[in-house]
């Protein structure tokens, strides 16, 4: 299993009246963990862009279970269960307030595509064998 952790802190803007972050501002905190956990590998979005991929989303489910609120410290930790092998990657993440206790849990899909011809691929060589000596 491939994990990593990524902190950030609620911003005022991120809240609704109540002090609590509205719900859809947690998917911008799960993007920024990913684009983390694919940085301690070595490379960046961008990077990958320039091997001829992109990865767009396809799908998004988050589960809330307790409030983030302003100035929170959070710990976003983002999970590969499984090695992709073939055209998608599935991200699991868990967020978890300064209490340790477990705000909300997510799932993104992305795809592997071909950047000129918008057709599915598989995850670019050079990132594969980076994650294959977490799942040995």
């Amino acid at each position: 299993m491939f994990l990593t952790q990524t902190q950030i802190r609620v911003r005022y803007s991120e809240t609704d009246q109540m002090g609590v972050v509205y719900h859809s501002n947690f998917f911008p905190y799960f993007e920024s963990a990913r684009a983390e956990s694919i940085r301690q590998l070595g490379f960046t979005y961008a990077d990958i862009e320039k091997m001829g991929v992109i990865m767009p989303v396809i799908d998004v489910h988050c589960r809330y279970l307790r409030p983030a609120r302003y100035d929170d410290l959070l710990t976003v930790t983002t999970m590969l269960k499984e090695l992709p092998i073939h055209h998608k990657i599935e991200f699991h993440h868990e967020v978890f307030n300064e209490l340790n206790e477990l705000l909300a849990i997510g799932k993104i899909i992305l795809y592997f595509m071909d950047a000129a011809s918008m057709k599915r691929t598989t995850m670019p060589e050079a990132l594969l064998e980076k994650l294959r000596l977490y799942f040995l």
